[in-house]
């Protein structure tokens, strides 16, 4: 991508997130690295792991506990700003799974 459209794209992206109430802390996240354990999607452990949104801010959704999950550079970067469920089937990933663990650690945290 030429680095014009990168920047344009970067730019519409920090506005968007700048009118949304983004209001995920940094020990939420920690909380959620530990509860998940490694990637959400794939489970993979060996790398450095990324905040997802699972309804991606392009659709409306925000950096919140309940809207973000750990995932690795790979899931977040195939994702990029797909309904959740809909990428799980493309990807053939365990959707059942990940929902299930999902609301579990939604309701442990409660």
């Amino acid at each position: 991508m030429p680095a014009a459209a990168r920047a344009r794209y970067a730019k519409r992206r920090k506005r968007r997130l700048d009118r949304v109430d983004n209001d995920l802390t940094d020990s939420q996240w920690a909380d959620l690295v530990a509860a998940w354990g490694g990637c959400a999607y794939c489970q993979a452990t060996s790398t450095a792991l990324q905040r997802d949104c699972i309804t991606p801010v392009s659709r409306g959704g925000r950096y919140t506990f309940e809207n973000v999950v750990p995932a690795c550079p790979s899931c977040n970067a195939s994702k990029h700003n797909s309904e959740v469920t809909g990428w799980l089937r493309r990807k053939k990933l365990d959707e059942r799974t990940f929902l299930l663990r999902h609301a579990t650690i939604l309701l442990a945290a409660r």
